[in-house]
């Protein structure tokens, strides 16, 4: 970059404030400057050195330490909704309250205020098939209960939307986000708004006249997956992208061990994940009921029956035992990666952030293992399964942060190289 590139950069700031009073201080800073060529014969600046002036003043705006405080904190303050936002699903699929509210509205949705308002929405409860399989000896209290928790998890929802749009328009206005940043920022938007979609369409199928071969009625597990799936997804590229505005990288020397590190965290991440994936087809079927011992399933290591249904790939998905099964042995796996990248990582020169955030990804696998376990022997009780769902939100912090660390890290040293 040469001498006059650069004071053009530092004096950015100072030009458009001039550009609002008058043509003439222009002009005559950049002469005294040397940037005759982005002046025009009239004596009029160039509408190039404007664009160029606006771009690089939104960057240095946008790169701030107060703008990048601030955007951070609201992405991770985001994240950390959804996890909520997944919490109360997790209640409201336990509690069995999802298919209570039989209608969607996306602007309009207040609860009943009156006695004859409650009854109305009861009789429309009635007709659906969840009332006439599962709960045909309801009283109108007891459904109030689990409409409001379908209500509240709705509304949840909706608050996620609101403290996302708002303060991402404002941000957004004040030049506090980096062209990558709006990028990312559009994309969460659309992740948002297809989730609420989806979780309708979820629901939906929970309300077809189309019993499950067990006669019970409930969502397709294939939606919830999905569903759940998705929030994790907004959840990860939320939390990723905020802690890339809070934490600066920390150098250190790029090793092979270093980069091996870092991909065995890309697997561990993915492994959680999938992971989670499956367990919303466990609860989507309800698995977790048919087997209540560990380490083996009753007395057998591999069930009898974890073949029952054909074609066989139905098994993965359907057969409530297999479901278990596979489950059981992807939380097994990610607990033995942990362990195995643990370890690994004592060998490693890793900075302080690292270094916690690897102690603690280590034990919460411990705690997460003995809370699936514990939630076996207990028959999947309401308090065990949502605390499943926290434990596996901070699974992915740790998780992120690690490899996350790992990957600035190497970057940086490489930049310093060149």
């Amino acid at each position: 970059m040469s001498l006059t590139t650069a004071s053009m950069l530092f004096h950015s700031g100072k030009l458009l404030s001039y550009y609002s009073s008058t043509t003439r201080s222009y002009v005559s800073f950049a002469s005294r400057k040397g940037w005759n060529s982005l002046i025009s014969p009239r004596g009029k600046v160039s509408k190039s050195l404007v664009q160029s002036l606006h771009v690089v003043h939104s960057t240095i705006v946008a790169e701030s330490p107060k703008s990048s405080r601030y955007v951070g904190t609201w992405l991770l303050c985001c994240s950390g909704m959804v996890v909520g936002s997944v919490v109360l699903g997790g209640i409201t699929r336990l509690t069995k309250s999802g298919l209570s509210m039989v209608d969607w509205h996306l602007f309009k949705e207040f609860p009943p205020l009156t006695k004859d308002a409650w009854v109305s929405e009861f009789e429309k409860y009635k007709k659906f098939p969840e009332f006439k399989q599962n709960n045909p000896d309801m009283t109108i209290d007891e459904f109030k209960r689990i409409w409001y928790m379908e209500y509240g998890h709705r509304m949840w929802g909706r608050l996620v939307g609101a403290a996302f749009l708002v303060p991402a328009v404002y941000f957004w206005r004040r030049n506090w986000l980096s062209s990558a940043l709006k990028k990312r920022v559009l994309i969460f938007g659309g992740l948002i708004l297809g989730q609420g979609l989806l979780g309708w369409y979820m629901v939906k199928s929970g309300l077809e006249e189309k019993p499950e071969p067990d006669g019970v009625a409930r969502v397709s597990q294939y939606r919830l997956a999905a569903h759940l799936g998705m929030a994790f997804v907004v959840y990860g590229l939320m939390l990723w992208s905020g802690l890339g505005q809070l934490f600066p990288p920390q150098p250190i020397e790029a090793t092979k061990q270093l980069t091996k590190f870092r991909r065995f965290a890309h697997g561990a991440k993915g492994l959680i994940f999938i992971t989670a994936f499956s367990g919303a087809f466990v609860a989507g079927i309800e698995a977790g009921l048919v087997y209540n011992s560990w380490p083996k399933m009753a007395d057998r290591w591999i069930p009898s029956d974890i073949a029952a249904l054909e074609p066989k790939w139905r098994n993965i998905t359907e057969n409530p035992t297999t479901t278990q099964f596979n489950h059981r042995i992807l939380g097994e796996s990610v607990f033995c990666a942990v362990t195995g990248l643990w370890w690994y990582s004592r060998k490693l020169h890793l900075p302080p952030r690292a270094r916690m955030a690897m102690n603690c990804m280590f034990a919460l696998a411990i705690m997460q293992v003995s809370l699936g376990i514990t939630t076996l022997f207990a028959a999947c009780t309401k308090a065990f399964g949502r605390y499943s769902s926290v434990w596996c939100s901070s699974f992915v912090i740790c998780c992120h942060m690690v490899k996350t660390r790992a990957e600035a890290i190497e970057a940086n040293t490489q930049v310093e190289t060149l």
